[in-house]
């Protein structure tokens, strides 16, 4: 059954691959569902209402950003406004040229007020993980911060994209980017439309997973896979013993946080997974990290994983600053588990800051 989303998917797909083909991208007029955009840049002042039920009021194009959680910083990156980003935190670190923006990192979780101050931001894009006691000291401190809803599926990731756009003048890249983002989704979805789902698991440390109306849960039904904990819980939750035994996930995706740390450990050593040593292997700022980018290359790296033959037919094109996307790691049985040497302190506290976004 085609649904009205996957039908607007398409036929964005179709008007986009008419008017300029699919080996390229040029600005186009939609949003996530399909309605039009002007794809010039908006004036300003800008006043839009935040997750915080505050009317957040950009006077001017912010020449000054400073992102308190990693997709927004992503985010502006993908629209090509990097040069617009003075402060990202450490976990923005994988992204070209971050060295050289302030980091805002405070000494254990979150963010430091005083580094972000110091920025002298014009605007801060503050991702839901960032409390809202830190979105309140901030504007305490006469900052202009907007805060954004927990991004639970790739709806809430397009929105989020438009928003941040129509924020720092970039609305004409976010159009972009969001009909980028849409057009591999729906041949990734094409292309695995009837094949069979394998059941799949995202073990988190401290016990966590993933389960439904999260933005990771869709990428792993797009990818082809069936999230087995989606009937479980809805958002990250603990997952006990038996439930894990009874849900027995034939595949269990590890991330470069978390390999060598999952499949050999109980529960899961006891699973269908743990017992034919079969692993979906994913980079974790691209799998934990709601924004466009995110989803393209999560949903094809995984895809890719999970059904080699199908998604060999689908072509993933480059995203708004050419970037191709990580490299895969495919497990299979008998294929080895690398041993990730990582501080069990830092990765818990990091698997933390990536749960909220």
């Amino acid at each position: 059954m085609i649904t009205n989303r996957r039908l607007r998917v398409v036929c964005l797909l179709a008007a986009v691959a008419i008017g300029i083909g699919l080996a390229a991208v040029a600005p186009v007029s939609a949003t996530a569902s399909g309605e039009s955009v002007s794809t010039a840049n908006d004036t300003f002042p800008v006043t839009l209402t935040d997750a915080t039920g505050t009317a957040v009021t950009v006077e001017s194009r912010p020449e000054n950003v400073t992102t308190t959680n990693p997709s927004a910083a992503q985010t502006m990156w993908t629209l090509g406004a990097a040069d617009q980003v003075v402060g990202v935190t450490q976990y923005a670190s994988y992204l070209d040229g971050a060295e050289k923006r302030d980091n805002v990192s405070a000494a254990g979780l979150g963010v430091s007020i005083e580094r972000v101050v110091a920025t002298e931001p014009d605007l801060v894009l503050a991702p839901n993980a960032t409390s809202v006691e830190t979105v309140r000291t901030l504007r305490a401190a006469n900052l202009t911060v907007y805060h954004f809803p927990a991004a639970t599926d790739f709806e809430a990731v397009a929105t989020k994209t438009q928003t941040i756009g129509r924020l720092t003048d970039n609305t004409a890249a976010a159009a972009e980017t969001n009909a980028w983002m849409w057009r591999n989704v729906a041949a990734t979805e094409s292309e695995l439309n009837d094949v069979d789902r394998p059941r799949v698991l995202y073990p988190l440390l401290g016990g966590y997973a993933v389960g439904d109306n999260t933005f990771i849960n869709q990428i792993i039904t797009t990818a082809g896979g069936a999230n087995v904990a989606a009937s479980e819980f809805d958002g990250y939750k603990q997952i006990n013993y038996e439930v894990v035994l009874k849900l027995d996930p034939e595949i269990l995706i590890v991330t470069d946080q978390t390999q060598g740390q999952i499949l050999a450990s109980t529960p899961y050593s006891q699973t269908s997974a743990g017992r034919n040593n079969r692993t979906a292997s994913l980079s974790v700022q691209y799998l934990n990290q709601p924004a466009p980018r995110s989803v393209v290359y999560a949903t094809g790296n995984l895809s890719a994983q999970l059904h080699p033959d199908a998604a060999a037919n689908v072509t993933t094109t480059p995203g708004a600053d050419g970037d191709d996307g990580p490299a895969t790691d495919v497990s299979a049985p008998g294929f080895g588990v690398v041993v990730a040497v990582l501080s069990l302190v830092a990765v818990v506290a990091s698997a933390r800051f990536y749960h909220g976004r």
